[in-house]
């Protein structure tokens, strides 16, 4: 586990132009999602740390109906912390923008593309970038036919859902019956995919660039919830284990990604690596968590960029006209 201190990397502070033509920005975070208690972590770490950068900026707990959010802003400009529905998928999005109000991230389009699992394997599939097969799965009646299809083991999950929650690993017709039961009380719509059995690997993208991949293992059947941000045997491995050349391919494989969803700014796309290691896109996450136990932060201290000039790099993408920080 990487911390987010930074003490070997210089202390940064945003320059004063910078901070006049940010203003006040408002750190929005928790939301009515499944995610809110993750959203708090991530949104107190980018608050502390822009405060720290010397932005000023204020932190807002959203709850209830996001029109409230845009009625007499006190605020020039909003960093999106919310992860899940109603921060990640597009709906904020849309308010703000149309209330004139700039935002970090992905734009609505992206932002809803994303949020939905199953429509972006779609999206992968069109463009011909590899993903594990898949089905949607509406009735509990599909799962032996789900099963012939595909095969086993296999993954069940909400498609609407971040953070691993609601996500099971299932090896049987029966097994997958009773995890789409499950699944499908969190969300109307189910995703079904091809178990890729190897190591995973995650990367996160700044401004365009991929940053250094890390390597995932634990000791949880998959890098689920509880292993994403509660247990502390979570391994993570930077540099990622691969050879420069396979670590290269992963890179490009998930600019590709992001770009087809057409992402802005940053987020992180999720890979698996088979038996005969060929990659395989999962996911790709527009807000991703800004946690103490958070991949982005990882990477960006790999490439020597400490947490305080991430989130402020984040932000002056907000920005209509360049300025250097």
């Amino acid at each position: 586990m990487s911390d987010l201190t930074h003490n070997d990397i210089q202390p940064y502070q945003a320059p004063p132009e910078l901070v006049r033509a940010l203003g006040r920005v408002a750190v929005f975070m928790g939301g009515d999602s499944a995610e809110r208690e993750v959203s708090l972590k991530s949104g107190k770490a980018v608050l502390a740390a822009l405060q720290s950068a010397g932005i000023d900026a204020v932190g807002r707990d959203i709850r209830g109906c996001l029109l409230r959010t845009v009625d007499e802003p006190d605020f020039d400009r909003v960093f999106i912390a919310l992860h899940g529905r109603g921060g990640e998928d597009g709906t904020l999005q849309a308010i703000l923008g149309q209330a004139g109000i700039p935002y970090t991230g992905s734009e609505v389009l992206a932002s809803a593309l994303a949020m939905d699992k199953l429509r972006t394997k779609y999206v992968f599939e069109g463009c011909g970038l590899p993903t594990p097969a898949f089905r949607a799965m509406t009735s509990v009646s599909e799962a032996e036919d789900i099963v012939t299809a595909l095969g086993a083991p296999l993954s069940v999950k909400p498609a609407h859902e971040g953070s691993s929650i609601g996500i099971r690993k299932v090896s049987s017709a029966a097994e997958l019956a009773e995890a789409y039961e499950a699944a499908a009380r969190l969300d109307d719509l189910v995703l079904v995919e091809q178990w890729i059995e190897g190591p995973e690997f995650t990367v996160s993208l700044l401004q365009d660039k991929a940053l250094p991949a890390i390597g995932l293992s634990t000791d949880h059947a998959f890098y689920d919830y509880d292993a994403k941000y509660l247990a502390d045997d979570t391994r993570y491995r930077i540099p990622c284990g691969l050879a420069p050349d396979d670590e290269l391919r992963l890179q490009h494989l998930a600019l590709d990604a992001f770009r087809v969803v057409g992402c802005r700014t940053w987020g992180r796309v999720d890979i698996m690596q088979d038996r005969d290691g060929e990659f395989w896109l999962l996911e790709v996450n527009t807000v991703p968590g800004m946690t103490d136990h958070s991949l982005v932060p990882m990477a960006a201290k790999a490439a020597g960029i400490s947490f305080e000039e991430l989130v402020v790099r984040i932000l002056r993408d907000t920005l209509t006209e360049g300025i250097d920080a």
